[in-house]
C-alpha cells in the first residue's frame, strides 16, 4: 500500500520521491499559486466540483492562466484509483505560477498582443498524502479553539482586492503561525475576529454557528474563504427543513448560540468543546449536524457561480 501519490497533469504517475519543483519556483520563492485539499473517500474526490470551481476562482484572483479542467479530472481520477479504496487520504491540487523566468531564463511561454512577454509556465500537480491522526480526533472529541485577531477590518476585502482574502493561496505563513501560537496556548485550533470583533474565519476552516434549527455563517465579503464543506452543509441541510443564513457574527454570538463548527475539507465537522478557555457542552442535535456534512460532501455537486 503506497504512502504518496504524485500525479501531473500530463496524467503520468510520479516518483514522489523524486524531485519535482525546481527551485526557482516561484511558489516557493513568493508563495504565488494557488491550491485546494481534498478528502478522498472510499476511492472518490469529495465535492470535487466545487473544488476546482474555486481553485478556477482563485487562479483568477491571482491572475494565473485558466485553469484546464479536464486535465485536472484526469490527472484527479488517475491520482485517486492509485490511492484505492481502503482509507481515507488528503488530495491536494497545487498550481504555481512556475519558475521565475526573470532570474533563470527557463522555458517560458509568450503572450501576443502588444505587450507580449515572456511568462512562467505553471507548476501543477496532484499530490495525495495520508489522512493526519489529528483529524479523527477532531471529529470524534472536537476542538478546543482561541479568538485571535487578524488586525483587519471587514471591509478590507472590498476596499482592497488584492489582499486576495477571498482566493485560497499558496501564502499560508500567518495561517501557520496563527495555529502554533494557539497550540502554545493549548488550544487546538483559531477562530480569527476582526477589528471590530466581527467573526471571520479558521486558519484552515471555516465557522457555522447553530440556534435551534438555524445554521449562520460570516459572508464572503467579509474577508473569508468561500468553504466548499460549509457550502455543502447548507445545500443538505436546507434539503431537510434547516434555516441557513450567510450573515454577520460578533463574537458574543459565539457564546449565544447553541454551538459552533469548524468546517474543512479533511476533518469535515469538528465541534468547538471549548471557546478561550471556557467549556462548550454538545447540543442534543449534534449528530444531525455530522451527518448532514458526511451527506452534503458525498453529493457529486456542480460548481455553479464557483
Amino acid at each position: 500500500m503506497v504512502d504518496r501519490v504524485l500525479v501531473t497533469l500530463d496524467g503520468a504517475v510520479r516518483d514522489a520521491d523524486a524531485p519535482l519543483l525546481f527551485a526557482d519556483d516561484i511558489g516557493v520563492l513568493r508563495g504565488d499559486g494557488v491550491f485546494e485539499t481534498v478528502l478522498v473517500r472510499s476511492g472518490n474526490p469529495c465535492a470535487i466540483e466545487f473544488h476546482l470551481g474555486r481553485l478556477r476562482r482563485s487562479a483568477q484572483a491571482l491572475d494565473l492562466p485558466e485553469p484546464e479542467l479536464g486535465r485536472w479530472r484526469e490527472a484527479i481520477e488517475r491520482a485517486a484509483k492509485e490511492w484505492g479504496t481502503e482509507r481515507e487520504g488528503v488530495m491536494r491540487l497545487v498550481c504555481t505560477r512556475g519558475r521565475d523566468t526573470e532570474l533563470s531564463g527557463a522555458k517560458s511561454s509568450v503572450t501576443s498582443g502588444d505587450l507580449a512577454a515572456a511568462v512562467p509556465v505553471p507548476t501543477s500537480y496532484v499530490l495525495v498524502l495520508p489522512v493526519p491522526e489529528r483529524v479523527q480526533q477532531a471529529r470524534t472529541d472536537g476542538v478546543s479553539v482561541v479568538t485571535l485577531s487578524r488586525g483587519i477590518s471587514v471591509d478590507l476585502a472590498q476596499a482592497a482586492p488584492w489582499q486576495l482574502l477571498g482566493a485560497k493561496t499558496l501564502s499560508y505563513a500567518s495561517n501557520m503561525a496563527a495555529l502554533r501560537f494557539a497550540h502554545r496556548m493549548g488550544a487546538d485550533d483559531v477562530i480569527f475576529t476582526s477589528t471590530e470583533n466581527r467573526v471571520l474565519e479558521g486558519p484552515r476552516s471555516s465557522v457555522v454557528i447553530v440556534r435551534d434549527k438555524q445554521l449562520i455563517t460570516p459572508p464572503a465579503k467579509n474577508g473569508v474563504l468561500p468553504g466548499v464543506t460549509q457550502r455543502a452543509l447548507f445545500a443538505e441541510a436546507e434539503k431537510s427543513g434547516w434555516k441557513c443564513e450567510y450573515k454577520s457574527l460578533f463574537t458574543a454570538d459565539l457564546l449565544t448560540c447553541d454551538s459552533i463548527w469548524m468546517l474543512s475539507s479533511i476533518t469535515l465537522a469538528a465541534r468547538v468543546n471549548s471557546l478561550d478557555g471556557l467549556r462548550m457542552m454538545a447540543p442534543d442535535n449534534a449528530d444531525d449536524i455530522i451527518d448532514l456534512v458526511n451527506r452534503g460532501v458525498g453529493r457529486p455537486g456542480a460548481i455553479g457561480d464557483w
